[in-house]
């Protein structure tokens, strides 16, 4: 049996004909950068994020980047996030001419630590304090981070909260919806996604009306009007075709997330059954909406070994993330060494996604498992 990480044919089988009449219509109008189907998909983002705006940006690297641009975060500054997530995260504070500063995850959730954020401003000196004007949690997997106490903490010493909801759109902390609950919210539509365009694509949401303002004309270059540069932007324009296929799948997109947690419901009995506990441990649910973008295991032992068994059982799995931030080479002038973050290098050795796409079937997951629980007792 084969058992892909994705499958993203069998998602278009169910859209291909809203998808095929919106593609013709666009090539028809010949409007292919913002326009219409922009503006419509970013009230939309608006809604289902419950935040008052959204704005369509030309990636969810990008969604990072404008947003630290518009915090006026740049030289000097310094910004808080996670070593154990995607590279883009870390990548966009350099890229601002920041400075990232790692603290640890949580072993369970693996999102950002509050308590470590809160011992790594405690241990600063009040020079590094003065330059610290971020926190970038990253709801991880499509849970989100402990944003009560990470606002607590944002109050507290006056930073502005990036949420890096990359792999979060739907889910929730405390009735909050991912994006809502920060300065700025961003998303990405990267195809693998569980609201995916089909090419580049991202958002940023904001209640603030002022940092709207901004977002929308630091994504054009910073002119407004046309020609005319108050500030220095970018090039973070959304493709109308991206927004039309993305508007598509949005409709579609809480029976997707369902599914997987239907199906993220399935694996835990499975594994129960299997009695795989003493070698698998399962991911914590922790908030009260996880929309399941993977779902990642823990192997005590030997977990490079089954990533290759189960490769040869034709199941697809992919490891997020093998190194962490800290040890990769283009940041080791930030001088951290392996053994600074132990939760963060431990995720990074021991964990593997398993697929959870909203399509797979019974027959497939009691595969995986089967497996999973072949490999485990050898």
């Amino acid at each position: 049996m084969k058992v892909p990480l994705l499958d993203l044919k069998s998602q278009y089988k169910t859209i291909k004909d809203d998808v095929l009449k919106v593609v013709e219509e666009i090539f028809e109008s010949q409007y292919f950068i913002l326009g219409p189907h922009v503006e419509a998909l970013e009230k939309e983002i608006a809604g289902y994020c419950r935040t008052r705006y959204a704005v369509g940006v030309s990636s969810g690297t990008d969604a990072l980047l404008i947003s630290l641009m518009a915090a006026d975060i740049g030289r000097g500054d310094s910004v808080i996030t996670t070593p154990y997530t995607f590279f883009a995260t870390a990548g966009s504070i350099a890229r601002a001419d920041a400075r990232p500063v790692f603290v640890d995850i949580d072993p369970d959730t693996y999102n950002i630590s509050p308590e470590c954020v809160e011992k790594a401003i405690d241990d600063m000196t009040k020079k590094e304090r003065a330059k610290l004007k971020a926190i970038i949690p990253v709801h991880l997997y499509g849970q989100c981070a402990d944003m009560g106490n990470i606002l607590k903490i944002a109050e507290k010493y006056n930073l502005i909260v990036i949420e890096d909801a990359a792999q979060a759109i739907g889910a929730e902390h405390n009735g909050m919806r991912a994006g809502a609950i920060g300065d700025f919210g961003c998303f990405s539509f990267f195809p693998s996604k569980n609201l995916g365009a089909f090419g580049d694509g991202g958002m940023v949401t904001t209640n603030s009306e002022a940092l709207y303002d901004k977002l929308r004309i630091l994504r054009v270059h910073g002119g407004r009007p046309k020609y005319y540069h108050k500030m220095i932007g970018g090039n973070f324009r959304l493709d109308a075709l991206q927004a039309a296929i993305v508007s598509i799948k949005l409709a579609h997109l809480d029976n997707w997330t369902k599914a997987r947690q239907e199906n993220a419901r399935k694996y835990r009995e499975l594994f129960a059954d299997a009695n795989t506990e003493d070698m698998v441990r399962l991911p914590l649910q922790k908030e009260d909406r996880h929309i399941y973008n993977q779902f990642v295991i823990s192997l005590k032992e030997k977990r490079d070994e089954l990533c290759l068994f189960l490769n040869d059982a034709k199941i697809g799995t992919e490891i997020y993330y093998p190194m962490p931030l800290h040890l990769q080479e283009c940041f080791s002038y930030l001088n951290y060494k392996k053994g600074d973050f132990p939760a963060a290098e431990h995720a990074a050795s021991h964990t593997l996604a398993l697929p959870i796409y909203p399509e797979l079937s019974d027959d497939q997951q009691a595969y995986v498992v089967e497996k999973i629980k072949e490999f485990v007792t050898l």
